[in-house]
């Protein structure tokens, strides 16, 4: 019985962890012009990366139920340089190689930054406001793709609102939600992936579902290396690698608070936060992404959301989820099946999780001891970076690619705003002390 638990239990966190990262290989390949064997086999490599990345790091990292995702910040400089790479380095494919270089620069820059401690100090710079505001910037930023995706814009090539995708999603958000609290108890926990399956059979009942492509005749494909080329290092790109490699030294430090924050509510003991090795095996990480010519990965805050809604917070179903995703990756009929996910269904599937992100925020704030202070800081860091997710990203095309990653993405923009404000109140404070 312990056995077959486990078992649907490392298929919900598999479930959980193709529908909330399928969407990013997809769209990078849309936009570079992959067709469907290039963008198969992308889509191939970035799961074989994510899957090495969980269990890099929960062997040898953190150590905690953290699933590596598609990294934001990655995605962006894809998305960028779409429209940037062709005059900087002549064609989208030169773009690819120079990216490529980018990602494993940032790998490298992980692994010197955790070895000379610099991780541990910036994690200090994450108090209960600013991993607050990171949470709360997080959802608010992701509400934007999740609603576009279950109402079904952009899906399957249509920019307009589909109704019947809307109804679908409605219902299986509503599902969900019903399933995980009042559902039979011995499957409750086990609802994303019920959800997840329920919504694609609905989806290919209605005929939603995409036609589905061969793209390989091998039933067994080993991913080969720098897919795109050499690698192409170029001044520019090393200037954003380092951008990106710090700003999600935040990112990892973020989640792994969260993380542990749900699984000390959930009554269970923990070692010492490891914050160094998760940051040299986050480069680790990045570098693995750099030579499969993959989307590099991060740890995700939403592990929170799906810990906190299913109540698995063992490690042993995470690590077997985790091994089922690296060895799926080599079955390129499986991956080609895998691609085949409807997004709204994944958006849809998901949606709960990641909507409870915000608890653990809301949370933390109550337990302020300046509550005054710290709800300004709040308060001016949220006005800041969810007012930069109005402006268009059109409105940067003369800006640096460097600068542009930072203004133009509220997340990170709000969260250095709240780490910058609170460290100055701070410093001001500890002066009045010190002269009183």
């Amino acid at each position: 019985m312990r056995k077959l638990k486990v078992f649907f239990s490392s298929l919900q966190w598999l479930a959980f962890i193709i529908a909330s990262s399928i969407v990013a290989p997809i769209a990078i390949a849309a936009i570079y012009g992959m067709d469907p064997a290039q963008t198969a086999s992308f889509v191939q490599r970035t799961f074989l990366v994510l899957g090495l990345s969980c269990l890099v790091q929960v062997y040898f990292g953190h150590r905690l139920p953290i699933n590596e995702g598609p990294a934001g910040l990655w995605w962006g400089v894809f998305i960028i340089y779409a429209g940037l790479g062709p005059t900087l380095y002549g064609s989208s494919e030169e773009t690819l190689r120079a990216i490529e270089a980018g990602i494993l620069v940032s790998g490298i820059l992980f692994m010197l930054l955790s070895i000379f401690g610099i991780i541990d100090r910036l994690s200090k710079l994450f108090t209960p406001v600013v991993t607050g505001t990171y949470l709360i910037l997080l959802s608010l930023q992701l509400s934007g793709s999740f609603l576009k995706g279950i109402f079904g814009v952009g899906y399957r090539g249509v920019e307009a609102v589909n109704l019947k995708i809307f109804v679908i999603c409605l219902l299986l958000i509503l599902f969900t939600f019903l399933f995980a609290e009042k559902g039979p108890r011995a499957i409750r926990q086990y609802s994303v992936l019920i959800s997840l399956a329920l919504g694609w059979i609905i989806f290919a009942i209605f005929g939603l579902t995409e036609p589905t492509k061969v793209t390989s005749d091998k039933w067994i494909e080993v991913p080969t290396l720098f897919v795109f080329g050499n690698p192409i290092f170029d001044s520019g790109m090393i200037a954003t690698s380092i951008l990106v490699t710090l700003l999600l030294l935040t990112n990892l430090i973020a989640s792994v608070r969260v993380v542990e924050q749900v699984l000390q509510s959930q009554h269970i003991s923990l070692e010492k936060t490891r914050y160094r090795p998760a940051g040299f095996m986050a480069g680790i990480n990045q570098l693995l992404a750099g030579l499969f010519s993959a989307v590099a990965p991060v740890p995700i805050s939403g592990a929170a959301g799906f810990i906190a809604t299913t109540k698995i917070n063992t490690r042993l179903p995470f690590i077997v989820g985790s091994f089922i995703l690296v060895g799926i990756s080599f079955f390129p009929r499986i991956m080609n099946f895998v691609s085949g996910l409807p997004a709204p269904v994944g958006y849809a599937t998901v949606f709960i999780i990641f909507a409870n992100l915000m608890l653990p925020a809301l949370a933390a704030f109550e337990n302020l001891e300046n509550k005054s202070r710290s709800r300004l800081i709040i308060v001016f860091s949220l006005f800041v970076g969810v007012g930069s997710m109005f402006v268009p990203s059109e409105a940067f095309k003369n800006v640096p690619p460097i600068l542009t990653s930072i203004l133009n993405n509220g997340l990170v923009l709000g969260t250095v705003v709240a780490i910058l404000i609170e460290q100055t109140i701070s410093k001001l404070s500890s002066k009045k002390k010190e002269r009183a």
